[in-house]
């Protein structure tokens, strides 16, 4: 095909907290990354990997957060990860021996064992433990645009009260894109999209082309856009804009009619860590004897009003297949229907948080690899695209300012700022603040001890910031974590504050800051300065 009507274009958002406990390996919250590695980003690498050896081409992009990539070149955090293959590993082949007289849960107790075994081989032997390499390969070849996000995931709308904050999120994101990417990035996921026009002045300071709006930022533009999220619109500012499309993020998203929810897929939240009997369980479990999920779950969808029937992979695989049909029949109507109303051929927009791709809904990277190769094989109107590649292609675009918005409920920023959680705020507003303050009075500092706590300084803001523990409080799970994380990094940086400004350095408060530095390493060659 050598011109298409129109383009689609895939954008996941790979983010976690920056979640290093090197003092215990009691907090289940660490478990998050290796769930996300063993069912979001080793499918996802090799389903590319599959694709790149079936020599079809295809076009994908994903935010890759600093925290993540912090989280994913820890040593520490990689040696837990193999210790928690193993454990599985052991489970699963406990499993394969408790479930000999059920044939459905004994085959799918292989399967695990076989799954787990892989992702240790892939993990150790194929990625020498460097994930980010992994996907470093595929930018490299072409097929797949990183873009990075805010440093810590700080949320816009609300950090500007300060932009001094802004203008560091935005500078830490891009340095440490650099620092893995070796290269500059295009486009950033601004952080939970939320979009503020006073963060354009320093996107374009430190080099970003894109940035990613939820629906309504586009919709609610000021003009309004004459192509609605169809197109990509450019602020006076100089950054362009690209908006979700509504009807294809429904498709994947909706709880009630989209394609996670179909009745063959894995069912989530039926797992064996609260089905198996309890002592048999209780070592695989939270150290304090709660049960949590282990990631050995037996049971499909099923509906609602029925008992949970048992996961069949093949039924799975039709399903995927079935779905990636459906998706590329609707994109292929949806760009005929718009190919005649837009001046460029119009751009579908589909943003997605990673983790909705193998963690939430299992099946996902499979439903990417077979939708990628139908859309490269099957004769259809469309191809796929990178935003940088359409900006590219087509310059000339609409001047419009996006509105302010995100991607939260209600679509401004009400998750992040309500009664559960609104008490944070002021104490993250005095500690930016007080960054600044730090910043200048200590531009020209040359003692070596005050450098590096000012630079912890540094980091326990950005880690305060991080959009994730507002989040949390919102939604009611783990919150006692996330309190605790607020106001053990606010407390942290106001105990350096208050010494940086006594001048009262003492051996007590080193010995506090090399204990403080190994946990929270985040941004190793980070430069205090970013705020002055």
């Amino acid at each position: 095909m050598d011109s298409p009507k129109g383009y689609v274009s895939f954008v996941l958002h790979a983010h976690l907290p920056f979640i290093h406990h090197p003092e215990s390996e009691n907090y289940l919250e660490e478990q998050w990354l290796y769930e996300a590695i063993s069912e979001t980003y080793l499918p996802l690498l090799i389903n590319f990997t599959k694709l790149e050896e079936e020599k079809v081409d295809f076009r994908i992009t994903m935010s890759m957060t600093p925290p993540l990539l912090n989280m994913l070149d820890n040593k520490l955090l990689q040696k837990r990860y193999i210790k928690y293959l193993h454990t599985h590993i052991e489970l699963a082949k406990k499993e394969i021996l408790r479930t000999k007289d059920n044939p459905q849960e004994n085959n799918l107790a292989k399967y695990y064992f076989d799954r787990y075994s892989n992702d240790l081989h892939l993990f150790e032997k194929v990625y020498h433990c460097n994930l980010i390499e992994g996907f470093k390969h595929f930018q490299d070849i072409g097929v797949l645009e990183i873009i990075t996000c805010g440093a810590t995931h700080g949320y816009f709308p609300i950090l500007y009260v300060n932009e001094k904050t802004v203008k560091a999120q935005i500078a830490v994101g891009v340095q440490t894109y650099e620092k893995y990417f070796e290269k500059k990035p295009r486009g950033i996921w601004l952080p939970e999209c939320g979009y503020i026009p006073e963060a354009d002045k320093y996107l374009k300071e430190f080099g970003i082309d894109y940035i990613i709006t939820e629906s309504h930022g586009i919709l609610y533009a000021e003009p309004t856009p004459i192509y609605g999220t169809f197109a990509p619109i450019v602020s006076p500012e100089g950054i362009v804009a690209f908006g979700r499309d509504i009807e294809s993020s429904r498709q994947v998203w909706s709880s009630i009619n989209g394609y996670p929810g179909d009745f063959n897929y894995r069912e989530f939240y039926r797992d064996i860590g609260y089905d198996a009997p309890y002592d048999y369980i209780k070592p695989y479990i939270a150290c304090n004897g709660a049960r949590v999920h282990t990631g050995i779950k037996y049971y499909r969808i099923t509906g609602k009003d029925c008992p949970k029937d048992y996961y069949n992979l093949q039924w799975a695989q039709d399903s995927a297949e079935k779905q990636a049909g459906h998706f590329f029949d609707s994109r292929v109507n949806q760009i005929e229907h718009l190919a005649s109303l837009t001046t460029n051929p119009p751009i579908v927009l589909c943003p997605y948080d990673a983790e909705l791709y193998g963690h939430w809904w299992y099946e996902g990277p499979n439903w990417l690899y077979l939708l990628f190769k139908k859309i490269y094989y099957d004769k259809c109107n469309f191809k796929l695209i990178t935003p940088s590649e359409y900006i590219d292609k087509y310059p000339l675009m609409q001047i419009a300012t996006p509105c302010r918005s995100s991607w939260g409920a209600n679509g401004y920023s009400e998750v992040w700022l309500n009664q559960t959680n609104d008490y944070a705020h002021k104490h993250l507003h005095t500690a930016g603040d007080r960054m600044v303050e730090l910043a200048q009075k200590f531009f020209n500092e040359t003692d070596e001890i005050k450098i590096r706590i000012l630079n912890q300084c540094a980091r326990e803001l950005l880690l305060a910031q991080s959009s994730d523990w507002l989040f949390i409080i919102t939604n009611g799970t783990m919150v006692d974590y996330a309190k605790k994380r607020i106001k053990d990094h606010i407390g942290r940086f106001t105990k350096f504050y208050e010494a940086l400004m006594q001048d009262d350095i003492n051996n007590t408060l080193i010995s506090f800051l090399e204990d403080i530095e190994e946990k929270d390493s985040i941004f190793p060659e980070i430069d205090y300065k970013i705020y002055s």
